[in-house]
Protein backbone atom coordinates (compact mmCIF):
# COMPACT_ATOMS: atom_id res chain seq x y z
CA UNK A 1 0.00 0.00 0.00
CA UNK A 2 1.15 3.10 -0.76
CA UNK A 3 1.34 5.64 2.31
CA UNK A 4 1.71 8.92 0.23
CA UNK A 5 4.51 10.58 2.53
CA UNK A 6 7.51 10.36 0.75
CA UNK A 7 9.95 13.24 1.34
CA UNK A 8 7.52 14.10 4.81
CA UNK A 9 9.94 15.09 8.20
CA UNK A 10 8.98 13.08 11.01
CA UNK A 11 10.29 13.51 14.65
CA UNK A 12 10.09 10.67 16.72
CA UNK A 13 10.67 10.62 20.63
CA UNK A 14 12.23 7.58 22.33
CA UNK A 15 13.39 6.68 18.75
CA UNK A 16 16.66 5.49 19.61
CA UNK A 17 15.50 1.50 20.47
CA UNK A 18 12.26 -0.65 20.78
CA UNK A 19 9.16 0.91 18.60
CA UNK A 20 10.39 4.23 18.19
CA UNK A 21 13.47 2.85 16.34
CA UNK A 22 11.35 0.41 14.24
CA UNK A 23 9.26 3.37 13.33
CA UNK A 24 11.67 5.61 12.68
CA UNK A 25 13.12 2.09 10.05
CA UNK A 26 9.55 1.67 8.97
CA UNK A 27 9.09 5.55 8.01
CA UNK A 28 12.30 5.61 6.23
CA UNK A 29 11.57 2.84 3.67
CA UNK A 30 8.72 4.93 2.68
CA UNK A 31 10.80 7.60 1.79
CA UNK A 32 10.17 10.33 5.08
CA UNK A 33 13.02 11.89 6.62
CA UNK A 34 13.54 11.35 10.06
CA UNK A 35 14.55 13.57 13.00
CA UNK A 36 15.18 10.74 16.23
CA UNK A 37 15.15 12.27 19.34
CA UNK A 38 16.49 10.83 22.85
CA UNK A 39 18.27 11.64 25.86
CA UNK A 40 20.93 8.70 25.21
CA UNK A 41 24.10 9.50 22.88
CA UNK A 42 26.15 6.57 21.39
CA UNK A 43 22.79 4.09 21.27
CA UNK A 44 20.66 7.47 19.26
CA UNK A 45 23.68 7.53 17.31
CA UNK A 46 23.72 3.89 16.19
CA UNK A 47 20.23 3.76 15.66
CA UNK A 48 20.03 6.80 13.30
CA UNK A 49 23.28 5.81 11.23
CA UNK A 50 21.01 2.39 10.84
CA UNK A 51 18.55 4.38 9.83
CA UNK A 52 20.30 6.53 7.59
CA UNK A 53 21.44 3.21 5.41
CA UNK A 54 18.10 3.42 4.37
CA UNK A 55 17.41 7.23 4.16
CA UNK A 56 18.03 10.49 5.73
CA UNK A 57 18.27 10.60 9.04
CA UNK A 58 18.94 13.03 12.16
CA UNK A 59 20.21 12.27 15.94
CA UNK A 60 18.45 14.91 18.42
CA UNK A 61 19.80 14.73 21.98
CA UNK A 62 17.13 15.95 24.13
CA UNK A 63 15.57 15.29 28.02
CA UNK A 64 11.84 15.42 27.51
CA UNK A 65 11.44 16.39 30.89
CA UNK A 66 13.22 20.02 30.13
CA UNK A 67 10.73 22.16 27.77
CA UNK A 68 13.98 23.89 26.97
CA UNK A 69 15.48 20.72 26.05
CA UNK A 70 12.33 20.71 23.29
CA UNK A 71 12.74 24.11 22.24
CA UNK A 72 16.14 23.53 21.04
CA UNK A 73 15.69 20.20 19.33
CA UNK A 74 12.82 21.76 17.37
CA UNK A 75 15.11 24.45 16.35
CA UNK A 76 17.50 22.20 15.38
CA UNK A 77 15.05 20.08 13.27
CA UNK A 78 13.54 23.06 11.64
CA UNK A 79 16.86 23.98 10.44
CA UNK A 80 18.29 21.14 9.35
CA UNK A 81 15.00 20.11 7.44
CA UNK A 82 13.15 23.03 7.12
CA UNK A 83 9.81 21.31 8.14
CA UNK A 84 8.07 18.71 10.47
CA UNK A 85 4.86 17.27 9.09
CA UNK A 86 4.62 13.75 11.79
CA UNK A 87 5.11 13.50 15.50
CA UNK A 88 5.50 10.56 16.80
CA UNK A 89 5.88 10.45 20.72
CA UNK A 90 7.23 7.04 21.67
CA UNK A 91 9.23 7.94 24.90
CA UNK A 92 8.44 6.57 28.22
CA UNK A 93 9.13 4.68 31.41
CA UNK A 94 7.46 1.73 33.28
CA UNK A 95 8.15 3.99 36.14
CA UNK A 96 8.05 2.24 40.17
CA UNK A 97 6.04 -0.63 40.79
CA UNK A 98 4.82 -2.59 43.75
CA UNK A 99 2.42 -1.39 46.51
CA UNK A 100 0.43 1.44 46.24
CA UNK A 101 1.12 2.26 49.66
CA UNK A 102 4.95 1.63 48.86
CA UNK A 103 4.90 3.84 46.25
CA UNK A 104 6.05 7.97 46.54
CA UNK A 105 4.84 11.32 45.41
CA UNK A 106 8.52 11.11 43.53
CA UNK A 107 7.58 8.25 42.39
CA UNK A 108 4.32 9.73 40.64
CA UNK A 109 5.91 12.27 39.76
CA UNK A 110 8.37 10.58 37.55
CA UNK A 111 6.10 8.37 35.64
CA UNK A 112 3.34 11.52 34.68
CA UNK A 113 6.49 13.87 34.15
CA UNK A 114 8.36 11.70 31.33
CA UNK A 115 4.71 9.59 30.28
CA UNK A 116 2.34 12.52 30.10
CA UNK A 117 3.77 15.30 30.34
CA UNK A 118 6.57 14.70 27.70
CA UNK A 119 3.59 14.32 25.07
CA UNK A 120 2.35 17.98 26.21
CA UNK A 121 5.63 19.42 25.63
CA UNK A 122 6.40 17.69 22.44
CA UNK A 123 3.19 18.48 21.55
CA UNK A 124 2.91 22.29 21.91
CA UNK A 125 5.99 22.73 20.41
CA UNK A 126 5.71 20.94 17.16
CA UNK A 127 2.15 21.33 16.47
CA UNK A 128 2.36 24.58 15.37
CA UNK A 129 4.28 24.27 12.43
CA UNK A 130 1.99 21.47 11.54
CA UNK A 131 -0.87 24.24 11.92
CA UNK A 132 1.12 26.53 9.69
CA UNK A 133 1.60 23.93 7.24
CA UNK A 134 -2.12 22.80 7.14
CA UNK A 135 -1.24 19.05 6.89
CA UNK A 136 0.25 16.92 10.09
CA UNK A 137 -0.12 14.00 11.92
CA UNK A 138 0.83 13.09 15.39
CA UNK A 139 0.54 9.57 16.64
CA UNK A 140 1.42 9.06 20.51
CA UNK A 141 1.92 5.72 21.81
CA UNK A 142 0.10 5.04 24.71
CA UNK A 143 -0.28 1.66 26.17
CA UNK A 144 -3.20 -1.21 27.63
CA UNK A 145 -2.71 0.03 30.97
CA UNK A 146 -4.18 3.04 29.75
CA UNK A 147 -7.57 0.81 30.18
CA UNK A 148 -6.93 -2.28 31.52
CA UNK A 149 -6.21 -1.97 35.73
CA UNK A 150 -2.85 -3.67 36.87
CA UNK A 151 -2.49 -2.84 40.76
CA UNK A 152 1.64 -3.05 41.13
CA UNK A 153 1.95 -0.62 38.25
CA UNK A 154 -0.33 2.30 38.87
CA UNK A 155 1.71 5.46 38.05
CA UNK A 156 2.55 3.81 34.90
CA UNK A 157 -1.48 2.95 34.50
CA UNK A 158 -2.95 6.60 35.16
CA UNK A 159 0.20 8.44 33.19
CA UNK A 160 -0.84 6.18 29.79
CA UNK A 161 -4.55 6.55 30.68
CA UNK A 162 -3.68 10.20 30.60
CA UNK A 163 -1.71 10.01 27.08
CA UNK A 164 -5.29 8.57 25.98
CA UNK A 165 -7.50 11.19 26.71
CA UNK A 166 -5.05 14.00 25.92
CA UNK A 167 -4.81 12.64 22.34
CA UNK A 168 -8.34 12.72 22.14
CA UNK A 169 -8.51 16.22 22.92
CA UNK A 170 -6.16 16.99 20.59
CA UNK A 171 -7.96 15.38 17.87
CA UNK A 172 -10.78 17.30 18.45
CA UNK A 173 -8.46 20.56 18.78
CA UNK A 174 -6.57 20.64 15.89
CA UNK A 175 -8.39 18.03 12.80
CA UNK A 176 -10.07 21.37 11.30
CA UNK A 177 -6.30 22.37 10.83
CA UNK A 178 -5.36 19.79 9.31
CA UNK A 179 -3.63 17.92 11.76
CA UNK A 180 -5.24 14.73 12.93
CA UNK A 181 -4.18 13.30 15.92
CA UNK A 182 -4.46 9.31 17.26
CA UNK A 183 -3.11 7.24 19.94
CA UNK A 184 -1.12 3.62 19.34
CA UNK A 185 -1.75 1.32 22.51
CA UNK A 186 0.73 -1.81 22.26
CA UNK A 187 0.67 -4.93 24.70
CA UNK A 188 3.66 -6.41 26.06
CA UNK A 189 5.72 -5.82 23.23
CA UNK A 190 9.65 -6.93 22.82
CA UNK A 191 11.63 -3.77 24.18
CA UNK A 192 14.52 -2.82 25.89
CA UNK A 193 11.63 -1.60 28.64
CA UNK A 194 10.04 -5.24 28.55
CA UNK A 195 13.47 -6.66 28.57
CA UNK A 196 14.65 -5.49 32.19
CA UNK A 197 11.28 -6.36 33.53
CA UNK A 198 11.50 -9.57 32.54
CA UNK A 199 15.36 -9.85 33.65
CA UNK A 200 14.16 -8.40 36.92
CA UNK A 201 11.39 -11.11 37.11
CA UNK A 202 13.67 -14.21 36.23
CA UNK A 203 16.39 -12.78 38.72
CA UNK A 204 13.49 -12.30 41.75
CA UNK A 205 12.03 -16.00 40.21
CA UNK A 206 15.16 -17.70 39.94
CA UNK A 207 14.75 -18.78 36.28
CA UNK A 208 15.58 -18.17 33.05
CA UNK A 209 14.45 -15.16 31.54
CA UNK A 210 11.52 -17.07 28.70
CA UNK A 211 10.48 -18.99 31.86
CA UNK A 212 10.15 -15.72 33.18
CA UNK A 213 8.27 -14.25 30.02
CA UNK A 214 6.02 -17.65 29.97
CA UNK A 215 4.80 -17.71 33.31
CA UNK A 216 4.53 -13.57 32.90
CA UNK A 217 2.02 -14.39 30.34
CA UNK A 218 0.24 -17.27 31.99
CA UNK A 219 -0.19 -15.48 35.37
CA UNK A 220 -0.17 -11.33 34.98
CA UNK A 221 -1.47 -11.97 30.70
CA UNK A 222 -4.40 -13.93 30.67
CA UNK A 223 -6.10 -12.18 28.22
CA UNK A 224 -3.33 -11.79 25.77
CA UNK A 225 -4.47 -14.43 23.54
CA UNK A 226 -1.39 -14.84 20.74
CA UNK A 227 0.77 -15.94 23.80
CA UNK A 228 3.72 -14.38 22.80
CA UNK A 229 5.24 -10.70 23.58
CA UNK A 230 4.49 -8.31 20.36
CA UNK A 231 7.36 -7.23 18.19
CA UNK A 232 8.25 -3.07 17.93
CA UNK A 233 7.84 -3.45 14.11
CA UNK A 234 3.83 -4.75 14.73
CA UNK A 235 3.30 -1.72 16.25
CA UNK A 236 5.67 0.19 13.95
CA UNK A 237 3.35 -0.79 10.85
CA UNK A 238 0.47 0.54 12.46
CA UNK A 239 1.75 3.85 13.84
CA UNK A 240 2.99 4.18 9.87
CA UNK A 241 -0.34 4.17 8.77
CA UNK A 242 -1.85 6.47 11.12
CA UNK A 243 0.84 8.98 9.97
CA UNK A 244 0.25 8.32 6.37
CA UNK A 245 -1.96 9.83 3.53
CA UNK A 246 -4.33 6.85 4.07
CA UNK A 247 -5.63 7.68 7.30
CA UNK A 248 -6.74 10.95 6.37
CA UNK A 249 -10.41 10.07 7.86
CA UNK A 250 -9.26 8.21 11.45
CA UNK A 251 -9.14 11.18 13.90
CA UNK A 252 -9.15 10.58 17.55
CA UNK A 253 -9.08 6.88 17.54
CA UNK A 254 -6.88 4.48 19.44
CA UNK A 255 -5.35 1.27 17.52
CA UNK A 256 -4.52 -1.56 20.07
CA UNK A 257 -1.54 -3.58 18.99
CA UNK A 258 -2.35 -6.32 22.08
CA UNK A 259 -2.55 -9.67 21.06
CA UNK A 260 -6.13 -9.37 22.45
CA UNK A 261 -5.01 -8.64 25.91
CA UNK A 262 -7.22 -6.08 26.65
CA UNK A 263 -10.03 -8.15 28.01
CA UNK A 264 -13.41 -5.62 27.65
CA UNK A 265 -14.62 -3.95 24.43
CA UNK A 266 -13.99 -0.64 25.13
CA UNK A 267 -10.62 1.82 23.85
Amino acid sequence: MELGIKDKVAVITGGDSGIGRATAKLLAHEGVKVALIDKTTTQLQDTVDEVSAIGEALAVQADLRSLADIEAAQKEILSHFGQVDILVNCAGITGATGDFLDIGDDDWQQALDINLMGAVRVCRTFIPAMREAGWGRVVLVASEDAVQPYIDEMPYCASKAGVLNFAKNLSKAYAQDGVLVNSVAPAFIATPMTDAMMEQRAKKMGTTVDQAIATFLDEERPHLELKRRGKAEEVAAVIAFLCSQQSSFVVGANYRVDGGSVAGVGL
